[in-house]
């Protein structure tokens, strides 16, 4: 996959990011999303913070976010492994009741 350069803006900061091709939309929302936070995290207590800060502080809940998405998912996954196995069981013995009726 071929990859070119995307100019973002993030924390009123122009950067160059290597981008796979296909991916600039991603890489643009997702530059969205963090200035979106920092403009949200200024407003609120700690209106002082360095940017630095506020980027490290933005940095630490979106990995929390992400590993409650990642949980979340696990448990899903889970569930429907269960309900899969039931409904697996559940064939199952009508096809044995069939066969032996």
């Amino acid at each position: 996959m071929s990859q070119h350069t995307v100019t973002i803006n993030v924390a009123n900061k122009r950067l160059k990011v290597a981008c796979p091709a296909g991916h600039e939309s991603a890489l643009l929302l997702a530059a969205s999303e963090i200035n979106k936070r920092l403009e949200q995290d200024a407003k609120k207590k700690f209106p002082t913070k360095t940017v630095e800060q506020s980027l490290v502080m933005m940095s630490l809940n979106l990995a929390h976010d992400l590993i409650q998405v990642r949980n979340e998912q696990e448990q899903e996954r889970e569930r429907m492994q269960s309900k899969i196995e039931l409904l697996q069981t559940t064939i199952e013995q009508a096809v044995n009741r069939t066969k032996s009726a």
